[in-house]
């Protein structure tokens, strides 16, 4: 089952539209947090169908309690950086203020010179996690959705620390769709790719993670329960712009593609005055 959050309610994506249900939670996460799962909505009645062109979609949990992230979680982005693989998952925490509804603009703030993208495919929690074993991570899975962790490159390497880079507003795309995990083709090989002005610059699966989805939830619950409609990202395959030496700009297009839902675009927004480079708050102290 893949579905969506619209500014008219609910729906399931069926034949090419938007079964709009007979539900008043407001988005998923709503849901999530009283049922647990998302299967109560494969029964909902449907009030009325739209075009899946047409419909209005916004981001599908709302606003997550909580946004993790996992660095250097990909062979192929390890052996583009010439890093050794690391023994112990990189894991930090985005604010959840982050994030940005599905076809948005991302707005570039001044002081961040070097803006990239991160295409990624994201888990939704259902159920809560805690000291869970790697056996227990998927029944406890609502889903999957595709997202972008973007990252100011710069401003990582000034303060070292990934919530700072990752949590401007706009800077955590996601969305727009979010598939149940019962329905997935095979959960350990789910492919990910993210298009930069139409060009194809990330293309991998999860297949090539290094702690895979069940291991990498496992090993988190065992530092922080996981609530249900909080997200975990699991990490980018080699050719973000860091890769390429090639920062995003105003008027760029990314468009990440995880399989079983829907293209997430974001459209970069790179004001006049957000160009130049500005002394940020540690760099003046110092």
């Amino acid at each position: 089952m893949r579905v969506v959050t619209t500014r008219t309610g609910l729906g399931r994506i069926e034949d090419g539209a938007v079964a709009l249900l007979d539900t008043a939670f407001p988005h998923l996460g709503a849901v999530l947090e009283q049922e647990g799962s998302l299967q109560c909505l494969a029964s909902c009645a449907v009030r009325r169908r739209i075009p899946l062109d047409e419909a209005d979609l916004t981001a599908p949990l709302g606003r997550p309690g909580a946004v993790w992230g996992v660095g250097l979680n990909y062979v192929s982005k390890a052996e583009r950086t010439g890093r050794g693989l690391p023994e112990q998952p990189i894991l930090y925490l985005s604010a959840s203020s982050g994030v940005l509804p599905p076809g948005a603009q991302a707005v570039i703030p001044p002081g961040a010179a070097e803006p990239d993208y991160e295409g990624e495919m994201a888990v939704v929690v259902g159920r809560r996690l805690f000291r869970a074993a790697e056996s227990e991570v998927w029944s406890a899975v609502a889903g999957i959705t595709a997202a972008n962790d973007m990252t100011a490159r710069d401003v990582m390497r000034t303060t070292g620390t990934p919530a700072l880079a990752k949590s401007y507003p706009g800077f955590t795309p996601l969305g727009p769709s979010v598939r149940t995990a019962d329905e997935l083709a095979d959960r350990e090989a789910v492919g990910v790719r993210t298009r930069v002005n139409g060009r194809l610059v990330q293309d991998d699966t999860s297949a090539g993670m290094i702690f895979p989805v069940a291991d990498l939830l496992s090993r988190l619950s065992w530092y922080a329960a996981l609530e249900p409609g909080d997200v975990v990202l699991t990490g980018t395959p080699a050719g973000t712009g860091q890769d390429r030496a090639c920062f995003l700009a105003d008027g760029d297009e990314v468009c990440v593609e995880v399989d079983g839902v829907l293209p997430l675009v974001t459209r970069i927004v790179r004001p006049a005055d957000a160009a130049p480079r500005e002394k940020r708050p540690a760099e003046q102290a110092g």
